[in-house]
């Protein structure tokens, strides 16, 4: 097993993390001369220390992206200031912006399946400190995902899901959410396809993990599809859901080598460490305000 399989990568190791005293900018406009200079005098103005900065720009589309993180120490505005100042800027540079102020941890909805390995690669690191946030529930079709859940001292919620039920069982799940005001929702190999409704309630805000490196072999089975077709290349993707199935913008992606000796048996084996791996990095680098979406592709800062 090589060691970049079990680790984030090492350029993500040691990100400055976001605490209650920073704030976080992400955003993104048509490139022009000026646009640093137009964010860091305003927050220079209200009272703000940049921390860290860090942009983008593509050359393809003319676009410029921007990720700006800043000391609230000093800082004149709080989070509601902020938006109502930083909107008439923002009109006027036609910015499309969102801000996070630190004060608050994101509440977290994990919804599973029968499949655990993912479920558990995050609740391990959410106990360790490695992810910033709040896990409120656990949402499953299943009874299977209960002992660990309840062994880690979260709620649990055994929803059905038959064909019959699918939108009542849909309903409950978003009061839930609603209930335990969650912010981001995780799907750790939950084997449902959300409805658009569902999806329209949280926008950029549902991440799944597809055994997959997509576009390649969607579907419930890539594995075999995998196998059948002799790649020597397997790999994961994790992504935000879209009404489309697995066409969401990518946040991570990772492989692993496999050879003609490895049955879909050891494939599925394989990938499931690739699967928790690339998970973790998308939940982390999406808590840590590092993704930036666009169209159907993301900018991911470092």
């Amino acid at each position: 097993m090589q060691g970049t399989a079990t680790d984030f990568r090492q350029s993500r190791e040691n990100p400055l993390e976001r605490s209650s005293q920073t704030a976080i900018l992400l955003l993104y406009c048509t490139d022009r001369p000026g646009l640093v200079r137009v964010v860091a005098d305003f927050i220079f103005r209200h009272g703000g220390n940049i921390l860290n900065l860090n942009q983008h720009q593509d050359n393809h589309s003319g676009l410029f992206f921007m990720r700006v993180e800043w000391s609230l120490m000093g800082f004149s505005l709080n989070e509601q200031q902020f938006k109502q100042a930083f909107s008439t800027l923002a009109g006027n540079e036609d910015f499309r912006w969102r801000v996070a102020f630190g004060n608050t941890k994101p509440s977290v909805a994990v919804f599973v399946s029968r499949y655990q390995h993912c479920l558990l690669d995050l609740l391990y690191r959410h106990r360790i400190g490695e992810l910033d946030c709040h896990i409120a529930l656990v949402v499953s079709n299943h009874e299977d995902a209960r002992p660990l859940v309840e062994f880690y001292g979260l709620p649990f919620f055994h929803t059905p899901v038959t064909r019959e039920t699918k939108m009542a069982a849909e309903t409950s799940q978003l009061q839930l959410l609603q209930r335990y005001g969650v912010d981001l929702v995780v799907l750790a190999r939950y084997m449902q396809v959300l409805s658009p409704d569902f999806v329209s309630r949280y926008p950029d805000r549902i991440i799944n993990v597809h055994h997959s490196f997509l576009p390649a072999f969607t579907g419930a089975k890539p594995y075999h599809a995998a196998h059948e077709r002799g790649v020597k290349l397997i790999g994961a993707t994790s992504h935000y859901v879209n009404d489309d199935l697995d066409e969401g913008a990518i946040i991570e992606q990772d492989v692993v080598r496999v050879s003609h000796r490895d049955d879909p048996e050891v494939l599925i084996e394989k990938g499931r460490v690739l699967e928790r791996v690339v998970l973790s990095r998308a939940v982390r680098w999406h808590l840590q305000q590092r993704v930036l979406c666009y169209g159907n592709r993301t900018v991911v800062f470092e």
